[in-house]
């Protein structure tokens, strides 16, 4: 598992740059093959757009808890102030695998775990959710998942 398919995070120079172009072309074919809530999630106008409010990148993952009983993962993502009214929470149902590769650090204000970007993939009959991040990668294959944002706490807007 591991390493996004479509979306770019270099260029052919191996310099930055993350670009969901290709992941976009294909979404209208892959969406139909995807979890209901897993494809509305994807298919969010404001999941791509960089400067939308519901956008991922920037995000930073503040928690998960696990669920045994519901074989059920929760993340937590707390908003960037700069660019989110809201914070994230993603359920997955029927959990079927995680993997991490996520750099371990001290320094609680790292931008280790801030989102880069993800893809959301069908997956034997379920969902392969791939986040990047600036420190790592996750990657979660279960039945569906489901997105909620709620209004997050940033006093000051000033940009």
């Amino acid at each position: 598992m591991g390493r996004v398919r479509f979306v770019r995070f270099t260029d052919d120079q191996g310099e930055p740059l993350i670009d969901p172009r290709a992941y976009l072309e294909r979404l209208p074919e892959l969406a139909p093959e995807l979890p209901p809530g897993a494809r509305e999630f994807a298919t969010d106008p404001g999941h791509y757009d960089f400067h939308g409010q519901r956008c991922v990148k920037d995000l930073k993952l503040r928690s998960q808890a696990w669920d045994p009983e519901a074989n059920a993962l929760e993340l937590f993502f707390r908003h960037n102030c700069w660019k989110h009214e809201e914070d994230l929470t993603i359920r997955y149902a029927g959990l079927r695998s995680l993997h991490t590769d996520l750099a371990v650090v001290s320094d609680p204000v790292s931008t280790t775990f801030d989102v880069v970007l993800d893809e959301v993939l069908p997956h034997q009959g379920g969902c392969l959710h791939e986040i990047e991040f600036w420190g790592g990668t996750m990657v979660v294959a279960a039945d569906d998942l489901t997105a909620a944002w709620t209004g997050a706490d940033c006093p000051d807007r000033s940009r």
